[in-house]
């Protein structure tokens, strides 16, 4: 045995012993000893051998086997064995047969010290991966819960949390900015996600996750727990500000002031637990142009323009409203774009004029210039609605007889002449690609039109990974406060109406593909 002098129940308490501390079967921690003891008893008889080890239960007696198969002719006596042998070996193998395993007992031995080290390691690894796995099962079902725990120590700026019977972990960039956590201190944090990694914590943490915030609200509010108040969405700019949209289920109640509550001590709550981050509680509605005023609140606005389609809204604001809207850094639209999930073009009522008027020219000035109309009837179609060529190209002519003054021969010779330029644009988009140098990769990449790539080509952005490089925000453009002014940012592609969504789909289907290697 291990050891002729050690107390053989001494492993079977042990085994019960680590079971108890581990929280973990003691089956597994018997399998456990079984394996180390084989790979030890391997550098004793020799790696060849196929070694099995069987701890009684009950009195703590370890036997030490050979695996053997029943061969009609062994060639590798560590392996096989003919069954005249078997039968030699032990009278009970009798009723074995060709193509059996028999198991050959071995004579005890004594650790040496290498392997007695081998064991160990290998008792060890066993144990804890099934501590791992109790842990992960354990707490597999907590995710997307709040958990509360004692900080245990800070690691490279992370923050390792003991839960009780396992630790988990708080990243850095999980942290609320600025946010003085100490060993020590309890803390409580959103479970964002459970997995199985082979070294580390297990169990991943947030504090700086929007749906920590909400967590809390549903732990403040009793109408949000009970199901009369509805959660819609949440952003939050960690430390500094966030907001969160409700929607009252049972029409009677007042689903902000209930979030609120008295004198403000729910809300308070929650924002002494995000320390001190400002909270902008917004009541849901049907309307997104509802929505995104409250949320731009305490901005008041004009009007907004809401395009579902594209997911796509233009507000609408007064010169002196166009600061609060817009926020500090841009931090008040950056917050309402992902409480919506539309994109937010904010202007004044100024821009949007000059913007529909520059836009009224340039789609008159097309149809002036490329179907040799005058002014006045480039002017006329654009009033009536009509974009661009293609429109013309793919109206009925009835479509257009309805303006009063086109008759039925000018309609015609209006979609004529607007497939004549159609199929001519085409083909000077073909060759204007082949001579930019595109490559095919790009080219073929579904959603690029022929007129974006020629944008693109001109922009030196020729590959397919050159595209899959760029951030949304460069094809559809943006805004950006330098030295305190509003300066806007053209897009790449911003003249062909791209919503922030599809510029996202066509950014990240173009790096499956770039990267999928």
């Amino acid at each position: 045995m291990l050891n002729r002098r050690a107390d053989k129940l001494e492993l079977i308490r042990i085994a019960e012993a680590v079971a108890l501390e581990k929280s973990i079967d003691k089956e597994l921690i018997i399998d456990s000893m079984e394996s180390g003891i084989a790979k030890a008893a391997k550098s004793k008889f020799g790696a060849e051998n196929e070694i099995k080890v069987q701890i009684d239960r009950d009195s703590g007696d370890i036997g030490i086997f050979r695996k053997l198969l029943i061969v009609e002719k062994p060639e590798n006596t560590n392996q096989e064995i003919s069954f005249d042998d078997a039968v030699k070996l032990n009278q009970i193998n009798k009723d074995k047969k060709i193509g059996d395993i028999i198991l050959q007992p071995l004579p005890s031995f004594d650790f040496g010290r290498i392997a007695a080290q081998t064991a160990k390691q290998v008792i060890s690894f066993n144990v804890r991966e099934a501590e791992r796995e109790r842990q992960y099962n354990d707490f597999i079902d907590k995710k997307d819960t709040i958990l509360s725990g004692i900080v245990k120590r800070l690691e490279f700026g992370n923050i390792i949390v003991d839960l009780g019977r396992t630790e988990a972990i708080i990243q850095k960039n999980e942290m609320i900015p600025r946010e003085n956590i100490k060993a020590g201190d309890r803390v409580k944090a959103y479970c964002l996600d459970v997995r199985r990694e082979p070294r580390g914590q297990q169990i991943f943490l947030s504090r700086a996750h929007p749906k920590f915030m909400e967590k809390l609200f549903i732990q403040e509010v009793p109408e949000i727990y009970d199901g009369l108040i509805e959660i819609k969405s949440s952003s939050r700019d960690p430390g500094s500000r966030a907001k969160i949209c409700v929607k009252a289920i049972d029409t009677s109640l007042d689903p902000v002031g209930a979030c609120v509550g008295m004198r403000g001590s729910r809300v308070q709550a929650v924002v002494n637990e995000l320390q001190g981050e400002k909270i902008d509680i917004v009541n849901w509605s049907e309307d997104p142009a509802v929505v995104v005023a409250n949320a731009l609140s305490p901005a008041e606005i004009q009007r907004v323009n809401v395009n579902n389609e594209e997911k796509k809204l233009d507000v609408i604001l007064s010169e002196e409203n166009l600061s609060k809207a817009i926020g500090r850094r841009g931090q008040n639209v950056r917050l309402a774009t992902k409480l919506l999930n539309y994109e937010i073009n904010i202007m004044t009522d100024q821009e949007d004029s000059e913007r529909r008027q520059i836009e009224f020219k340039e789609k008159t000035d097309n149809f002036v210039k490329n179907l040799e109309l005058d002014e006045t009837l480039g002017q006329l179609l654009v009033a009536e609605g009509f974009s661009s060529i293609d429109d013309i190209k793919d109206s009925l002519p009835d479509a257009l007889t309805k303006i009063e003054g086109i008759e039925e021969e000018t309609a015609k010779e209006l979609i004529e002449r607007s497939k004549e330029f159609y199929q001519k644009d085409q083909e000077e988009i073909g060759n204007r690609i082949k001579d930019l140098g595109l490559e095919n990769d790009l080219i073929n990449h579904e959603g690029l039109t022929p007129g974006m790539l020629v944008t693109l080509g001109e922009q030196k952005i020729l590959t397919l990974s050159d595209f899959a490089d760029l951030a949304s925000d460069e094809l559809t453009g943006s805004y950006d406060i330098v030295k305190g002014e509003r300066l806007r940012i053209k897009g790449y592609l911003e003249d062909f109406a791209l919503s922030k969504k599809e510029a996202d789909d066509l950014i990240m289907s173009a790096r499956d593909k770039a990267y999928k290697d």
